[in-house]
């Protein structure tokens, strides 16, 4: 009898902000006919549109969730950041179900120990990107909005630490705090 094929979704959020980590995410979802309307691209959802997905998401699906903060990328530059999280998040998934197949959001070219596919605009057309992308950007938004009690003054629970006007006017202001991306600034 050949093994069951699962197929995992990957995607990351927090390439581009000045502060925090990069996040990704890794998500088998059940077996259904159809999915809840919610399970689309992050970016096609709003704040509590996404929280309420998220919530489904962990719920129904398997995940797994990995990071690298700014440290890492200032060393060793985002697309191994990057990279590295997706590792970490297809680990913590598979400590609970072992994927056979990886898509990936984008076209970048990572290593996996899986078979995998990279898919331009996977998170608006594969379902399992867009959970996995919707885990990652709701994972990340809730480190910044920590990272905003430990850092005061910045906003990061407001701009997410993307380069907003009020961000690099906070940064002229404050000077740069633990999580800025010194090689971005």
């Amino acid at each position: 009898m050949e093994p069951k094929s699962v197929t995992a979704g990957i995607d990351e959020a927090g390439r581009g902000p000045l502060a925090g980590p990069v996040v990704a995410a890794a998500c088998i979802l059940p077996t259904l006919k159809r999915f809840p309307r919610f399970i689309c691209d992050s970016k096609a959802l709003d704040e509590d549109a996404r929280e309420e997905a998220y919530g489904w998401i962990t719920k129904h699906c398997i995940i797994g969730v990995g990071l690298s903060g700014s440290r890492y990328v200032d060393e060793r530059g985002i697309l191994a950041a990057t990279e590295r999280a997706m590792q970490q998040a297809v680990a913590m998934l598979a400590h609970t179900v072992k994927p056979t197949h990886l898509l990936v959001d984008g076209r970048d070219k990572f290593w996996f120990d899986y078979p995998h596919t990279s898919i331009i605009d996977g998170d608006a057309l594969e379902k399992c990107i867009s959970a996995a992308s919707i885990v990652a950007k709701v994972s990340r938004d809730h480190m910044m909005r920590q990272m905003d009690l430990q850092f005061p003054g910045y906003g990061f629970a407001q701009h997410k630490g993307y380069g907003t006007e009020m961000h690099y006017a906070m940064i002229r202001k404050l000077g740069m705090c633990g999580i800025h991306r010194r090689s971005y600034l």
